[in-house]
């Protein structure tokens, strides 16, 4: 088989000049969080890994900022779980309110006996603690600049063609990943289908200095013009993602502050705006998993909504699953029923991870005011019965 890439546009800033090494036993394509993770995990296994990644640096746009307890779990294998936890916060309760009253409180400390709490940390700061091990791991592993254009499966092994700095290279594997995201260009040159559809709802985050009290506190506030959720980061901050009636074409800081002062009542501090970014939501889902010897994790295998956090986190157990398979498949093992359970059972929990995030953009959505306080006096009454809680908290962190 050999498939022929979309192509895109080279980076800005010049490449260097040396190109990826000729062989290895496994390719990643895609240097973000899941493909970092995964080859950590490959060479902690003795695999041979070398990732491609076309950025020549790392996005400091931060997006995904919320680690649950499994994801956490599975990051300890990589040895940067204790240095996440040390520098982000730990939120161990969450609150729901609204029209000034507290409609429930979630407690996550039954959620996880080890990691009691859901974390917070900017995407680009565990970006670099992924990378700071695998480089420490294996300082030439990391190939940014690379584009990957063309491969090719003769059933054996894979080759991988691209341009690095302007001129061509080509690296042999035994094993294919694709972690390229959401628009992965391996996923679509495989052919294997991709199942998508566009969500009615979007957003608008922004991050700003935290005067609000709330501490380490999590808070949803449900009002009737739509959802407005808060979640401290280090550093004295604190994210807020406001629903919207439309994609906000040109986001100021000003009219987020706006939203959330005539939401809630907290009032904003505009000039200490430090991120923002308006969003819609698109979710899909690849036919297959694995085909041949290419393997689809993370965005790249399943999109889902960013409303709950929980798309950087499937990644990250998607690789955690996989790892073991492609070692053994590497070592001569055969790994077919394997192979089948890993697609079985990471399909299914992108459909159950996917169904909380779309019940979280539901509970968010716009209401008539008599409606939501019918609304939230149910899910008041439900809270307090304390099995029920739990169940929530569990599922809200990935259990």
């Amino acid at each position: 088989m050999r498939a022929k890439l979309p192509s895109a546009e080279q980076a800005a800033s010049p490449a260097p000049r040396s190109v990826p090494r000729r062989s290895s036993e496994v390719v990643v394509v895609g240097g973000g969080p899941v493909g970092m993770y995964l080859a950590v995990l490959l060479l902690q296994e003795g695999v041979s890994v070398q990732v491609l990644e076309q950025r020549l640096n790392r996005s400091r746009h931060s997006r995904a900022i919320g680690v649950h307890p499994p994801a956490l779990a599975s990051l300890a294998q990589a040895g940067i779980a204790d240095a996440m936890t040390r520098e982000g916060i730990r939120i161990a309760h969450g609150e729901a309110r609204s029209a000034g009253r507290t409609v429930a409180r979630l407690d996550f400390a039954a959620a996880s006996a080890r990691y009691p709490f859901v974390l917070t940390l900017p995407q680009v700061r565990t970006e670099q603690l992924l990378e700071e091990r695998l480089r420490a791991l294996d300082p030439g592993a990391l190939v940014r600049g690379a584009r990957v254009e063309t491969f090719s499966d003769n059933g054996t092994a894979v080759r991988v063609h691209g341009v690095r700095g302007g001129e061509p290279f080509t690296t042999q594997a035994g094993l294919l990943v694709a972690a390229d995201g959401a628009r992965s260009s391996i996923r679509s040159a495989l052919g294997s289908g991709w199942a998508s559809r566009e969500l009615p709802d979007t957003y608008l985050m922004g991050d700003f200095p935290d005067d609000t009290g709330d501490g380490t506190l999590g808070v949803l506030y449900l009002e009737p013009e739509g959802i407005v959720e808060s979640f401290p980061l280090p550093g004295g901050l604190r994210r807020w993602v406001v629903h919207t009636d439309a994609l906000q074409q040109d986001p100021t800081a000003s009219g987020l502050a706006e939203l959330v002062h005539r939401r809630t009542g907290h009032r904003l501090e505009v000039a200490g705006n430090s991120m923002l970014s308006a969003f819609g939501v698109q979710i899909g889902r690849a036919h297959r998993l694995v085909s041949g010897r290419t393997v689809l994790i993370g965005d790249a295998a399943h999109q889902i909504s960013p409303i709950g956090g929980q798309g950087m986190n499937l990644g990250w157990l998607d690789a955690a699953a996989v790892a073991p398979i492609m070692a053994a498949s590497l070592h001569g093992n055969p790994v077919g029923r394997e192979l089948r359970e890993f697609e079985r059972r990471r399909r299914r929990d992108a459909v159950v991870a996917s169904a909380q995030a779309q019940i979280n953009m539901v509970l968010g959505r716009p209401l008539p005011a008599g409606v939501m306080a019918l609304r939230n006096a149910g899910l008041e009454r439900m809270f307090q019965v304390p099995a029920l809680g739990g169940a929530v908290a569990r599922r809200f962190t990935m259990q």
